[in-house]
């Protein structure tokens, strides 16, 4: 599946829904986040800094429509039992889960292969791999407990067509398609589970400024853009799709 086109989501699009964004505090993250609660949904922010966490708490409850919890977690070096006590937090809190926008990323500057470490590469896939797998293991009951629920698993451009000096973060996000697909053949006969592959192509994020510090960023896509598919994947208009790898913009 290359793109969605032309998607309008009705208003009340995601009313009564539990939605869990990690990287919720800028870029992608926060955006996806305040749209999902402008359409409904209640929303668990998570990231790692508290302030960035609260700022965008703060202009979810000024739309007056959804509600939201914060929850700050490093998944740097996290493990099953970490996962499981998020995962307990969501249970007491709302009793189910019915989609997880996985957006957190990690990654270092770019650099040739021979000058990157064992240790950056684990750093690298405990984000970007790891916790994804991990997390959705863990909210895979409370998922199930939902009559309708998506997982969304952010991929890259370098990801889906791997290129020089992006190293481990290319791997990582070409695992994480991979990971999907295996997912995807596990639930096909889950009616109510469904998880794909978002790849939101070149877009105004800290993350891009990162690597491309010299862009121009005004002429860049901007994370508003592209909300029409990220609202289209956590939907219930999405119900039927299951394992595809969607593109936010035409493919490189």
């Amino acid at each position: 599946m290359k793109k969605i086109e032309n998607y309008q989501a009705s208003d009340d699009l995601l009313n009564d829904r539990v939605i869990l964004v990690t990287g919720a505090g800028q870029g992608l993250g926060r955006i996806a986040a305040l749209n999902y609660a402008k359409h409904g949904a209640t929303v668990i922010l998570h990231g790692c800094k508290v302030e960035k966490l609260e700022r965008v708490y703060d202009e979810i409850e000024a739309i007056g429509k959804a509600s939201a919890l914060i929850y700050p977690f490093n998944f740097q070096g996290a493990q099953d039992k970490d996962f499981a006590v998020m995962v307990e937090a969501i249970e007491q809190q709302f009793g189910r889960l019915d989609g997880i926008l996985h957006n957190a990323a990690f990654l270092y500057g770019l650099s040739p292969l021979e000058n990157q470490t064992v240790e950056q590469w684990q750093s690298i896939f405990h984000v970007n791999v790891f916790a994804p797998f991990a997390l959705t293991k863990a909210c895979t009951p409370l998922l199930k407990a939902a009559p309708d629920a998506s997982v969304i698993m952010t991929s890259s451009s370098h990801g889906h067509n791997p290129s020089a000096y992006w190293g481990a973060f290319t791997v990582a996000k070409a695992s994480i398609e991979a990971l999907v697909k295996v997912q995807a053949d596990e639930w096909e006969a889950i009616t109510n589970l469904r998880i794909n592959v978002l790849v939101p192509g070149i877009v105004n994020t800290p993350q891009r400024a990162k690597t491309h510090p010299g862009e121009v960023k005004k002429n860049l896509t901007q994370p508003e853009d592209l909300m029409a598919t990220y609202l289209y994947l956590i939907g219930p208009d999405s119900k039927n799709i299951n394992g595809e790898i969607v593109f936010c913009q035409n493919a490189e």
